[in-house]
């Protein structure tokens, strides 16, 4: 990943600038408005030295009314001036902020497992949440702030040198002084806010995953252990966000300092110029008023500095996510798998995560379409390993993973992955309805296609028997329903989907007896004239299988049916054996009859 302390490149410029395209008319409207704002900001000294130096001592009435009501008359211009910048300009930086979001969320829908396998989810979401909240900020506020301070710099320096060129010299003098002071200190200020950023993350992610997890942390008593580490983080936290508001706090009260200074300069110069008699004591109160008019524009750039920092932050986080390339694409020549049989074969495959061991070594096997075979092992054998190579969710390292003889590296990622489902034992729900989840699995289907899969998982007479049937609100990730209703919902899932290839990974291992009874009838239907994957840890479920393949981290050690398996003597019937004193003691049946094992 790259570098969050990185300096801000034109590439990165030109990428946030690229999202004023969409929003270019308002944008536009925002800095016209801006001008006139601050031009309209400019009149209010020289009608005030006017009335100082004329329209008092001539004693005209009339013009001082006309004066006054010109006067109000701009004040009211610059309020609806300013409504326009701060309403239509926020909504502005919250489209841009929308269409930033879109990019990214868009783009993490096509990194690889990889990307999250190494990034915890909270430290996504701050990326998605809080560092573009403050991108917005930047891109609306930002160019208002460098807009106007420029207007009225320039509009308030001329009018300066016209009244008093050697006081306004004297002024621009101390100016060097600000902009050294702004340049030297915004470096540690912007160290600082990048420090802020990755504390967010990492405190966000310590919510996300003890929040989460909270049954776990209150099962095993461990909520002073989690209290502990979130102290920790929040200590952390702490310490970075005091530092950068040390840093913030040193750049505001020096150019506090500073600004003072350059008022002070103002009236002993020109008390000076009074006293030589060069110089009205209306032209300095007027000189006064411009120089706060050119202090104002310091102030804005002082937040600008800031909002820079911070915005900026933000955005090379996101460029960041946003420079990583999925490492799981379609060749520029892949193809559409079509009319799918469901054959599926590895030829000596190889594989490791990262720099770690080989998982798969020099693995070799062939499933012919509409075959049941089960994979088993002992753990860390590569069994769901082999099975995520088979949709791509990873790339071999070597050898070939081929679905009806086509590489996979050939094939469309979209066209192979609708070919395969998958019922996992970890099974995950979305927030939402009972309705929706099953939806997931075909998001176009009707209504009857829905409840046809519901009842071919057996699950919707318990669907009915909900407060709201299909409707239902199952909390968050599936809380209000048991192990065996989430399961059978992703059986559910996996019928609309129907896919040619199943792959059923640890599908029913954590059931009891009666719901894995239940969850078998389901799968044993969902498996019916498809090519099926088994990765099975309780043996009695797939003794049935058209063939069992033992996988140890050696790679394919034993392979065929289980009476063949169980007369060789060797690990299966270790297994086998191992499992089944146990079983015996349970009064467990086998329930799991694939379809050729019933022919």
């Amino acid at each position: 990943m790259n570098d969050p302390q990185k300096k801000v490149t034109p590439a990165l410029m030109k990428r946030f600038v690229s999202y004023y395209r969409p929003v270019r008319g308002i944008f536009a409207l925002d800095m016209f408005c801006a001008f006139a704002s601050a031009a309209l900001g400019l009149v209010f000294p020289l009608v005030t030295r006017r009335i100082l130096n004329v329209t008092i001592p001539q004693g005209n009435l009339r013009e001082l009314w006309m004066l006054a009501a010109a006067l109000l008359g701009i004040y009211l211009a610059m309020a609806l001036l300013s409504y326009f910048m701060n309403y239509q300009g926020h909504v502005m930086g919250v489209r841009m902020e929308a269409h930033i979001r879109e990019d990214l969320f868009t783009h993490l829908q096509k990194l690889s497992f990889k990307y999250y396998d190494d990034n915890r989810t909270g430290k996504i979401m701050s990326r998605m949440l809080n560092d573009l909240f403050d991108v917005t900020e930047l891109a609306h506020h930002g160019p208002e702030d460098i807009f106007i301070s420029l207007v009225m710099l320039v509009g308030s320096c001329f009018v300066l040198f016209r009244i008093e060129w050697r006081l306004t010299l004297l002024i621009l003098a101390v100016m060097p002084l600000l902009v050294w002071f702004a340049t030297t200190r915004r470096k540690k200020m912007g160290q600082a806010f990048v420090e802020v950023r990755g504390e967010t993350a990492s405190i966000n992610a310590q919510i996300e995953n003890s929040i989460s997890g909270i049954r776990v942390v209150q099962s095993f008593t461990n909520e002073d252990y989690e209290c502990e580490r979130f102290h920790d983080g929040n200590r952390r936290f702490q310490a970075a966000k005091s530092k950068s508001y040390r840093a913030m706090s040193t750049f505001m009260s020096g150019m506090g300092f500073l600004t003072n200074v350059a008022n002070a300069v103002v009236i002993i110069g020109g008390g000076f110029f009074i006293y030589l008699g060069e110089m009205t004591l209306t032209d300095l109160i007027t000189f006064n008023m411009f120089i706060t008019l050119i202090l104002q524009p310091v102030q804005r750039l002082t937040n600008f500095t800031q909002q820079f920092e911070q915005g900026m932050s933000g955005f090379k986080r996101f460029a960041e996510v946003m420079e990583m390339e999925p490492q799981i694409v379609d060749a520029p020549d892949a193809h559409e798998l079509k009319d799918v049989h469901g054959s599926i074969e590895l030829r000596d495959v190889t594989f490791r995560y990262n720099d770690d061991e080989d998982v798969l070594n020099h693995v070799s096997l062939t499933i012919p379409a509409g075959r049941t075979v089960a994979l088993v092992g002992p753990s860390g054998g590569g069994k769901t390993t082999l099975c995520q190579l088979i949709p791509r969710f990873y790339d071999v390292l070597e050898g070939e993973v081929l679905v009806d003889g086509h590489n996979v590296k050939e094939l469309t990622l979209r066209s192979l992955r609708d070919a395969i489902g998958s019922v996992q034992q970890d099974v995950f729900l979305f927030t939402g309805t009972i309705r929706e989840n099953i939806l997931y699995g075909n998001v176009n289907a009707t209504d009857e296609q829905v409840i046809e899969a519901a009842k071919e998982a057996n699950i919707h007479e318990f669907i009915l028997s909900c407060p709201e049937g299909y409707d239902t609100y199952i909390g968050e990730k599936g809380v209000r329903l048991s192990g065996g209703q989430k399961q059978r919902l992703s059986i559910a899932r996996a019928f609309l989907k129907n896919p040619p290839i199943l792959i059923l990974d640890e599908a029913t291992s954590a059931l009891d007896n009666e719901t894995e009874r239940k969850v078998q009838q389901a799968l044993f239907a969902l498996s019916r004239g498809r090519t099926t994957l088994v990765i099975a840890h309780r043996l009695s479920t797939i003794k049935n299988a058209d063939e069992i393949i033992v996988l140890t981290d050696e790679g394919v050690k034993e392979q065929g049916s289980h009476e063949t398996l169980y007369a060789q003597g060797g690990i299966y019937t270790r297994l086998y054996d191992a499992q089944f004193k146990e079983v015996n003691e349970k009064g467990e049946a086998d329930v799991y009859r694939p379809q050729a094992a019933q022919d």
